[in-house]
């Protein structure tokens, strides 16, 4: 049995979401337990030209969400980028999953060939809907995870490896 392009994506999705839960929920904890405002971590980068705390979870969810919208042809839910809590970073992560969740697989078989162009501010790229998921939109969603949690883990919160894995 082969693998789909749902069986690679939105369970992986599904789990960096839970993961990254329990991260953004340890973040908060950490500021409250040492009196750091929260907006100190939220507003916090890597460096100046990176975005924040914030627009990692934000562009983790886009990259996320926009795999069903472009292979399953399923309606985008859109999604306003104001967030500016963990609250608001929490129900942010809550409807990029139930949207997730009420993908059906169906959807999105037999669509390793189809074309799939992504624009961005500096141009177009063309792929197919097998290299797209697996050579942009894994690797950007795990970018933008991966970029929340040295953020978190940059600021002193007492996540590892683990945390980020998450258990099976």
């Amino acid at each position: 049995m082969s693998l789909s392009l749902y069986d690679v994506s939105v369970p992986a999705f599904l789990r960096g979401f839970a993961n990254l839960t329990e991260i953004l929920k340890k973040a908060e904890a950490f500021a409250d337990e040492n009196g750091i405002a929260h907006k100190e971590l939220l507003e916090a980068r890597l460096i100046e030209d990176m975005l924040p705390l914030t627009g990692q979870i934000q562009r983790a969810s886009d990259a996320a969400k926009f795999v069903p919208v472009r292979l399953g042809a399923v309606e985008n839910v859109s999604m306003a980028d104001e967030e500016v809590t963990f609250a608001d970073l929490h129900a942010r992560i809550d409807k990029t999953v139930a949207f997730l969740k009420d993908v059906v697989p169906a959807g999105m078989a037999d669509r390793d060939d189809i074309d799939v162009v992504v624009k961005t501010r500096s141009g177009e790229t063309a792929f197919t809907g097998k290299s797209y998921v697996l050579g942009f939109a894994l690797p950007n969603f795990y970018f933008h995870v991966t970029t929340a949690y040295a953020i978190l883990r940059h600021k002193g919160v007492p996540i590892g490896k683990m945390d980020y894995l998450g258990r099976p």
